[in-house]
């Protein structure tokens, strides 16, 4: 769980990286970068919260 909080860090923290080189220089490619980034993430935490759904309601026999 805590590489899962490690990697959420370092994506918010690219995420708000980019955004500010965006905001300094005004090149677009750091826009396009933050937002793609962005959507990997939420497409990243879905998968994880599925797993996490299916791991609590599937019955496995031990």
């Amino acid at each position: 769980m805590w590489l899962l909080r490690l990697l959420a860090v370092i994506l918010v923290l690219s995420i708000g990286a980019s955004l500010l080189i965006y905001v300094l220089t005004g090149n677009r490619n750091y826009l396009g970068f933050s937002w793609r980034m962005f959507r990997y993430g939420i497409v990243f935490a879905l998968i994880v919260f599925a797993l996490m759904i299916i791991e609590r309601v599937a019955v496995i026999p031990v």
